[in-house]
């Protein structure tokens, strides 16, 4: 006999999400309002309730496509971690370089896979360890590094052709890269097995961290110069971190981090490829530093969508061919802008599910900062639970085991989508105002960051942004029970007594020559700052030689201020 079928046809999608809303949505709501009318990310996008197959309506099915494959959306391997566990890289520096190298050592013991430095103020800006602007900054929140003799002892023990060393510097990046070099070359290293990076992104310094010393376009000429010389004579290195991290913890948003990345990136493309070398002769070795901020499911897509919007440039607008060019690689650090003094040990979950959130973003590279950074540089304890934070992902926690296991939601690939969108629309701005190195002199990225910032300030004193241990569940009677990274009080005294010897050693006649042959090679733009810088390094010259002789050519920069 046959019976009329009991279940109704199945709705059409819209119809049926509305069927939702009238019937399920609209009787729980009367029972229990939702906590907001509105949600939104931590970067401001406006957050639905359920996200559909309509959200991902219209978009080409190979903008998601397959992990290795062009748009990269997916990851840049194909097999990524089931072959091949990120790079944990958990950043060190203090004291002298004899100091860090054994917390290098440490580490190593512990499980890591690759070094990252971190460098004292006086480094980084170009000072020698005896100069008056350095007095009381020796070693303290990093190391000191005044000659290749430091690097010397700073990379003493350690097998350069199997482990790769990160070094987080900026306006005086290409000088520790000719000393890493030169001390390399001194061991009989083959300078193609080298691996690891200098950071030298300068332009997010004149728009975030404001660690710099020349105008920025000869800053930018040896950027161009690291990448050039690079890609000629070190073929697994990268000369260049682009990096977000910093415009982050300036302040910016989630989104202009990409975007203020991407505007970086496409200035040093341009200058690179203005000598003449081909775009796919050193594309492949440029890679990113990104932070994976709070909001979860955001950083994810943040990831996923930054690499599709790189592989468009370099395709689209560059040329590139290989896809070694297309596929953008990079490290990531937790946000230690998120980290608190109160409850100090609640920033050890803060930092794994930041953690989580990258390696489900396909970082290459991970640090994972320590609970006790707010305070100080962290303990060898800190680093361990840290480095272990990590270890328990790769290898508890069977994340690794499928590639992209996010890709695919709804909500993921939606705001994935949305942050692509955003990024090319923030580019276009750039482009149409002038450009980046123009926008950066009137402060137009300055101020995005320093909105944004002061919003969020404003959020967390309303307590709109909540902060566990701060606006929410607040312990007014606290006492931190830790033993902070001492100083040693010794080490400025112990690093000028190591220079001021290598300057009565040196043959002075030799260095003063080949700094009067520095100037020439500035002066003629088309010449390569780095041969002549190596050839100086190892004939004993300091940090604060190379950068006051050529402050005589260049000047420094002065930022107008952004009110």
């Amino acid at each position: 006999m046959n019976s009329k079928p009991t279940v109704p046809e199945h709705l059409a999608p819209e119809a049926e999400i509305k069927d939702w809303e009238n019937k399920e949505v609209a009787s729980f709501l009367a029972k229990q309002k939702e906590k907001k009318e509105q949600f939104y990310t931590f970067g401001g996008f406006p957050v639905k309730r359920v996200y559909t197959p309509l959200d991902l309506k219209g978009r080409a099915a190979d903008d998601i496509g397959l992990p290795g494959r062009y748009p990269f959306t997916r990851g840049p391997y194909p097999t990524m971690y089931r072959s091949r566990t990120w790079t944990m890289r958990q950043i060190a520096g203090f004291g002298t370089g004899e100091d860090t190298n054994k917390r290098f050592k440490y580490l190593i013991e512990q499980g890591q896979t690759g070094l990252s430095t971190d460098f004292d103020m006086p480094t980084l800006m170009g000072y020698d360890s005896d100069h008056p602007m350095s007095e009381g900054e020796v070693g303290r929140e990093g190391v000191a590094i005044d000659t290749l003799a430091d690097m010397e002892a700073l990379l003493d023990g350690i097998d350069l052709e199997k482990i790769s060393v990160s070094l987080t510097i900026n306006p005086s990046a290409w000088i520790l890269l000719a000393m890493y070099i030169a001390a390399a070359q001194k061991r009989g290293c083959d300078m193609n097995k080298l691996s690891g990076t200098i950071q030298a992104d300068i332009l997010k310094e004149y728009m975030a961290q404001k660690e710099y010393v020349f105008p920025i376009a000869p800053s930018v000429r040896i950027v161009r110069d690291c990448i050039t010389y690079c890609a000629k004579h070190m073929k697994r290195y990268n000369p260049i971190n682009v990096s977000g991290y910093h415009i982050s913890e300036a302040g910016s948003s989630p989104v202009h981090e990409v975007a203020f990345t991407m505007c970086n990136l496409i200035t040093y493309v341009e200058e690179v490829t203005k000598t003449g070398m081909d775009v796919d002769e050193f594309a492949p070795r440029l890679a990113f530093f990104f932070v994976c901020q709070a909001d979860f499911f955001e950083e994810i897509a943040k990831f996923r969508a930054a690499r599709r919007v790189y592989a468009k440039i370099m395709r689209e607008r560059f040329g590139a061919r290989n896809p070694e060019s297309m596929r953008l690689r990079f490290h990531c650090q937790t946000a230690a802008a998120t980290l608190t003094k109160p409850q100090y040990k609640i920033n050890i979950v803060r930092t794994a599910i930041q953690a989580l959130a990258a390696v489900l973003g396909g970082a290459q590279s991970l640090h994972t900062n320590g609970m006790d950074e707010a305070f100080s540089i962290p303990t060898e304890e800190a680093m361990k639970i840290s480095l272990r934070t990590q270890q328990i992902i790769a290898e508890e926690t069977h994340v690794t085991d499928v590639v992209d296991p996010v890709g695919g939601s709804y909500y993921v690939e939606h705001l994935t989508n949305e942050y692509e969108r955003k990024v090319f629309e923030i580019i276009d701005e750039v482009e149409k105002n002038g450009g980046t190195i123009k926008l950066i002199e009137e402060g137009w990225f300055q101020r995005h960051i320093a909105d944004f910032a002061y919003e969020q300030a404003l959020n967390k004193q309303s307590g709109d942004k909540p902060v566990i241990g701060v606006n929410m569940f607040h312990e007014p009677d606290e006492v931190p029970d830790l033993e902070t990274h001492p100083h040693d009080p010794t080490v400025e005294r112990r690093q000028i007594e190591k220079l001021q010897r290598i300057r009565r050693e040196r043959d002075n006649k030799k260095v003063n020559a080949l700094l009067d042959e520095l100037v020439a090679v500035v002066k003629d733009d088309q010449q390569n700052i780095m041969p002549v810088t190596i050839e100086l390094v190892r004939a004993g010259a300091s940090m604060g030689d190379i950068i006051e002789r050529l402050k005589t050519v260049w000047g420094t920069y002065r930022e107008v201020p952004v009110f």
